[in-house]
């Protein structure tokens, strides 16, 4: 059964930083792309980044772009968002997904809120 477990949100100051931490069971990170998106209330769904299964290729939103990182640790079966230099609109529920980058997913978890205010 496919697990994906998010945890890391919080509430941060702009130009803050934040690392995600998505914790997978059921399958392998190594075996699928794994992607990060958000939701922020009434807006769409906005894809992040994503990595790749095979050779570790990363992916990334023009919006995030030079600020967030995203990797992988095979080893503890996690994919990580490190996000630095924060923005209030950066605010949204985040998610990690799987199968795929940047499309509609079949498999997400429950998300975790990231809020970016003084």
């Amino acid at each position: 059964q496919v697990q994906l477990v998010e945890s890391g949100g919080g509430l941060v100051q702009p130009g803050g930083s934040l690392r995600l931490s998505c914790a997978a069971s059921g399958f392998s990170v190594d075996m699928y792309y794994i992607g990060w998106f958000r939701q922020a209330p009434g807006k769409e769904r906005e894809g992040v980044s994503c990595i790749s299964s095979s050779n570790g290729s990363t992916y990334y939103a023009d919006s995030v772009k030079g600020r967030f990182t995203i990797s992988k640790d095979i080893a503890k079966n996690t994919v990580y968002l490190q996000m630095n230099s924060l923005k209030p609109e950066d605010t949204a529920v985040y998610y990690c997904a799987t199968p795929g980058c940047f499309d509609e997913y079949d498999y997400y978890g429950q998300g975790t809120q990231v809020t970016v205010n003084y």
